[in-house]
Formats: structure tokens, C-alpha cells, sequence
């Protein structure tokens, strides 16, 4: 409920204060000059970041990765758009702020530490790793004297192998 009273409410209220703002500092023309600058721009941004998000989803898939931030990119643009054709300006920078590639790998990383957190709880992220690494060697280079037979058949070609140990701790004893 609180959700839909901002999205409703409290949105459209600063929108229209903002707006009556700008109004009163430039005038009414220059002001809705802004607006429908705004949504076209937002359009056109929205079209051309459509598409990269759309290459990049088809450039995962057909390497054979799971598109998970590609997919997140494109709802995120979507979002953006949406919020770039809705009038005002609050909503414009908001929704400028998605479809920059810059600042929507920020918000792409905040949602997905907010997801993490809620799949995993908080006390997972409390008490720290359950393992630590005790010993690493790098794989040598492939076609290098030393390198190993992969123990994986089906991994996919070009992966490193690392070697190393791991033991169990006890999140208690963490420092």
C-alpha cells in the first residue's frame, strides 16, 4: 500500500510542483518545450539502448551463457523509457539515469545485492564467507610444460583451471 500511495500520490504531487516551478522561472511555452523535448529524447534514447541491450542478449545466448544481465538491462531500459515518456521532470532524470549504460550498471548492481540479500536472508550475509582458500597455484598456459589433462571433458574450452584447498570454517570463529 505505501508503494502505490508514492507512485500515485506523492510522484505526481512533486511532479506538478517541480513543473510549476520551471514554469514560473522560464515561462509556460519554454516549459512545455522541455516536456515534449523530454519525451522525445526519452524515445529516441530508449530505441538505440533497446537495441544494444537486444545484441547483447543475443550475443549471450549464442555463446551459450545464461543472458541474466542482459535480460536485467533490457527491463531496466524499459523502465527507463517508461518513465521518459511519463511529463515531468523528476521522472525524466530518473528515467535518463536507466538508460545510461553508466549508471544502469549501478542500479543493475543494487538490485541485484537487494535480491541476493532476500534469496540468501541476512544472516548469510552476517556471518561472512563459509570457506576461506588456503593454497592457490595458477594454471599454467595452455601449450605450456606443466599443464595438466582437464578433468573436466564438458567444461567449455579457454576455462582456466585452478587448483586448490578449501576447508570448512566455522562462521563463529571468523575474525
Amino acid at each position: 500500500m505505501p508503494l502505490l500511495v508514492l507512485l500515485f500520490i506523492v510522484v505526481p504531487i512533486i511532479e506538478l510542483f517541480v513543473i510549476i516551478q520551471v514554469g514560473g522561472a522560464i515561462g509556460v511555452l519554454p516549459t512545455i518545450g522541455l516536456l515534449v523535448a523530454g519525451s522525445i529524447t526519452g524515445s529516441v534514447l530508449m530505441r538505440s539502448q533497446g537495441r544494444s541491450a537486444w545484441r547483447n542478449f543475443q550475443a549471450a545466448s549464442n555463446a551459450g551463457k545464461v543472458p541474466a544481465r542482459e535480460v536485467l538491462d533490457g527491463a531496466l531500459i524499459i523502465f527507463g523509457g517508461a518513465l521518459l515518456l511519463t511529463p515531468g521532470f523528476v521522472t525524466d532524470a530518473l528515467g535518463l539515469l536507466l538508460l545510461l549504460p553508466p549508471t544502469r550498471a549501478i542500479v543493475r548492481r543494487v538490485l541485484i545485492g537487494g535480491v541476493a540479500k532476500r534469496m540468501m536472508g541476512p544472516a548469510a550475509f552476517a556471518a561472512g564467507p563459509a570457506f576461506r582458500v588456503v593454497s592457490r597455484r595458477r594454471a599454467p598456459a595452455p601449450g605450456a610444460p606443466g599443464r595438466t589433462q582437464r578433468s573436466d571433458p564438458f567444461a567449455p574450452p579457454g576455462d582456466d583451471v585452478v587448483d586448490g584447498t578449501a576447508h570448512d570454517v566455522d562462521p563463529r570463529r571468523l575474525p
